[in-house]
């Protein structure tokens, strides 16, 4: 036996295989990626070395051969396995002659220390300092070769000076963490079934029967994972840039970008097509960012850019494709993003929960609300708290009560510290994480920015669904564009079907309020459905006088016998301006009930321009001015009138109430109030009589041609004769008569003429829509 050569098959795996001089393996890095081996047609697959029988128990010891020093150190790494450390290649010496390797020194992978007077770490920051792990171990095994060309044993260290490593761990050190030929190929198929590291992983230790027979840890495999996507992707990648350049040069108003250029291509692209550019100039007021949609059998992260259209539809912005998911990379997205999108930064914007994301949007967009998507926190819950779910199964009701049907943030603040009380989970660390973070995802944190959701409680439809159904977890690159491109015609048609039941069809109307026939001329047929809704639900709504500071009257509203959930509505008269503290118009755009319960008891029979958003209309896409409406005419007159009747009622009741103090006072008011009535009736007589003498004046002036010129400083009539006072003010009467007919005649001519911009408007839609179809319709028979 002790002259018998030894062989033995090479399982090393990669990074154990070097022939440089002073070679260290750490077995403190994990996370660093293994060398990839030499590929070769004739190179059998790696395997993992077990020795068998009476081997089982061998040690080295001196004068023992092997066949080459490869087997040499296969055996030492397999007696290492065994009894509980990690091997490295620590020295070699070469022959002068010829310069081949005549002798190795392997050791324990905790020989020797590490050098902290390194020049390549001691003048720079480390930012990640890892563990020191060599304590000057003295376990070694050194052979050299003889002249027959095989290699003996000549020096053997067995003792170390720090704790082995139990045999259920032996498989965390680094030169016993090898990938086999068959797991391999188990890995490549569950990745190409769109599978992640973990899920694998998990797959591996039910089909090896544990961890430590599988030989690597979850990090080896993510890394082996990494290389495979990066050279699969290769080519499919050059296919992605070609479909770019080929769109660009179809239409130069398709933007892409690469981060780093063509020649520094570090795979992260943006691309955003002509009419996603132009939707956001129609509704980029809030934008989703989704990066959880994984959507090929990379796992490349595929992050669109989507708001909501004038129907609630998703819209796209805007599309890209992550290659690393660094704080560096989503900075160059977002400021790409940005440069498409002319510059113009978005009102709010909602996002998964991530820190590196946050990071970056605050770089980018300072100003913008960033909201946390609510539906992914929830989805989170379920995985988080599964256990909680299994034992106490109203845990997710009241869950969702606590964060969506919570009015204040003091009664949201009450009812969670209830809810973690209730179910003990005052130490769970996750749930602390999302508690810290309440005021970018709980909704009564967020009701005072826009978001254009229609209701607090509502999940974020945009988030990961405008490609539902079309790209899922195994579609690779070269099919992701025809199923990219038809999502968006499936999208597109769906916009021109709502388009078309807006424009030709009529809303059943459920009131006979003029608010409501204004409101269905305007918003779109969604739209107008939900405000329709709150204008329905104002009638089981009473609002009373709260308080008047003078400039504004609080109003309290609230549900009849219900008084102790009451909201509070703040309305200023003279700017026909209300805000309710349920924040509806602020987050979603359309009025609550409880600000048109407050109009219906003021006497407000239309919507103030100002509470009709433009993208939330049939106009939405259209260059004519909302409140330039032709029946804004008869809204202005209804307005108006509203306007006077509510400025004197306010001043009215100001008036009552400093005239009833005192009886002195109240005889007083009385007097004025009478002498006021004698005023105003006199004044609605003359206005009366005014108005029939204007009319015939009028004629008279236009059958006789009467002028009035003035030469220095005389009133003459139309035959030179000089007027008297009496004639002048008859005159200037009939002028100012003749100006205010002429300009209601300019306002005739005016509602005709944006009657007709409506009408050309409206055409031009329904002729879009047609074209649409056909064009629709000409693919299907295609």
């Amino acid at each position: 036996m002790e002259n018998e050569a030894l062989e033995f098959d090479i399982g090393l795996g990669s990074g154990a295989d070097d022939d440089a001089v002073d070679i260290d393996i750490d077995d403190d890095l994990p996370s660093t990626p293994p060398l990839p081996l030499p590929s070769s047609t004739s190179t059998p697959p790696t395997q993992i070395y077990l020795p068998e029988g009476d081997l089982l128990d061998l040690e080295p010891y001196e004068s023992m051969e092997f066949e080459s020093e490869e087997a040499a150190k296969a055996f030492y790494n397999s007696y290492a396995r065994r009894v509980g450390f990690s091997t490295r290649v620590s020295s070699s010496r070469r022959s002068r002659r010829d310069g081949a390797i005549i002798q190795r020194q392997f050791v324990c992978a905790k020989e020797g220390f590490r050098n902290l007077n390194e020049k390549r770490t001691k003048d720079r920051e480390i930012k990640r300092p890892r563990v020191i792990t060599r304590v000057g171990c003295k376990a070694s095994l050194s052979v050299k070769m003889q002249d027959s060309g095989k290699w003996v044993v000549s020096g053997f260290v067995r003792g170390h000076n720090h704790e082995l490593v139990p045999l259920d761990q032996v498989h965390c050190l680094r030169s016993h963490r090898q990938i086999s030929g068959p797991a391999k190929t188990l890995i490549d198929t569950l990745q190409a079934a769109g599978m992640g590291p973990r899920r694998i992983m998990s797959a591996l230790i039910k089909e090896y029967g544990g961890i430590s027979k599988v030989g690597f840890t979850e990090v080896d495999c993510r890394n082996y994972m990494r290389n495979n996507r990066q050279k699969s992707m290769e080519g499919d990648i050059q296919l992605l840039l070609d479909y770019l350049r080929q769109m660009h040069n179809e239409n130069p108003n398709f933007f892409y970008a690469l981060q780093g250029g063509d020649d520094q291509f570090t795979g992260n692209v943006f691309w955003s097509d002509p009419r996603a550019r132009a939707n956001y100039s129609y509704f980029g007021d809030t934008v989703t960012f989704d990066t959880t949609y994984r959507s090929n059998r990379y796992r490349l992260p595929f992050a669109p850019f989507t708001g909501v259209n004038h129907h609630g539809q998703p819209v796209l912005f805007g599309c890209a494709f992550l290659l690393n998911e660094t704080e560096a990379s989503f900075i160059w997205l977002f400021q790409t993003w940005l440069t498409a999108m002319s510059g113009h930064h978005p009102v709010s914007i909602t996002t998964d929960q991530d820190a590196v994301i946050s990071s970056a949007i605050m770089q980018v967009f300072p100003e913008t609300r960033h909201r946390f998507c609510k539906w992914h926190i929830f989805k989170k819950c379920q995985e988080k708290l599964s256990y909680v779910l299994l034992k106490h199964p109203s845990f997710e009701a009241d869950c969702h009560k606590c964060v969506n049907l919570t009015d204040s943030i003091e009664e949201f603040e009450s009812c969670w510290l209830s809810l973690v009380d209730r179910y003990e989970l005052w130490h769970h660390e996750w749930l602390q994480t999302i508690y810290s973070d309440r005021r970018q995802w709980v909704p009564v944190y967020l009701r005072d920015a826009f978001f254009a959701e229609m209701s607090i409680t509502q999940r974020s439809d945009s988030m990961n669904s405008y490609f539902d159904g079309y790209v899922n977890a195994s579609t690779n690159l070269s099919h992701f564009f025809k199923l990219y491109e038809k999502a968006i015609e499936s999208r597109n048609e769906k916009e021109v079907k709502a388009d078309y039941d807006t424009m030709n069809t009529n809303p059943v109307l459920k009131t006979p309020s003029p608010m409501e026939k204004q409101a269905s001329g305007h918003y779109t047929r969604k739209l107008f459905a939900r405000f329709q809704e709150e204008l329905v639900g104002t009638l089981t709504f009473m609002a009373s006088k709260a308080e008047d500071d003078g400039e504004s009257i609080m109003y309290q509203v609230a549900k009849f016998g219900e008084d102790h959930k009451a909201y509070y509505v703040k309305f200023n008269v003279l700017e026909m301006k209300a805000r309710c503290s349920c924040q509806m118009f602020e987050f979603s755009g359309l009025l609550c009930r409880h600000v048109l319960a407050v109009f219906r008891v003021t006497n407000v029979l239309t919507l103030p321009s100002h509470y009709i958003l433009k993208r939330w209309t049939r106009n939405a896409k259209s260059n004519v001015i909302l409140e330039e409406h032709p029946t804004d005419v008869y809204n202005g007159y209804l307005e108006s009138h509203t306007v006077r009747y509510n400025t004197l009622r306010h001043e009215a009741f100001k008036f009552v109430d400093e005239g009833s103090k005192s009886l002195d006072t109240y005889n007083v008011a009385m007097g004025a109030l009478q002498e006021a009535t004698t005023i105003v009736a006199l004044a609605t007589k003359i206005e009366g009589r005014t108005s029939v003498v204007n009319r015939r004046n009028r004629g008279d002036m236009a059958g006789n041609g009467i002028r009035a010129n003035y030469t220095s400083g005389n009133h003459l009539g139309s035959s030179g004769q000089i007027l008297s006072e009496k004639d002048m003010d008859k005159k200037i009467q009939e002028l100012r008569d003749e100006l205010e007919h002429a300009n209601r005649k300019c306002e005739v001519y005016r509602a005709n003429l944006l009657s007709v911009l409506k009408d050309i408007e409206d055409h031009k839609l329904q002729l879009s829509i047609k074209v649409q179809s056909i064009k629709i319709s000409m693919k299907d028979s295609i």
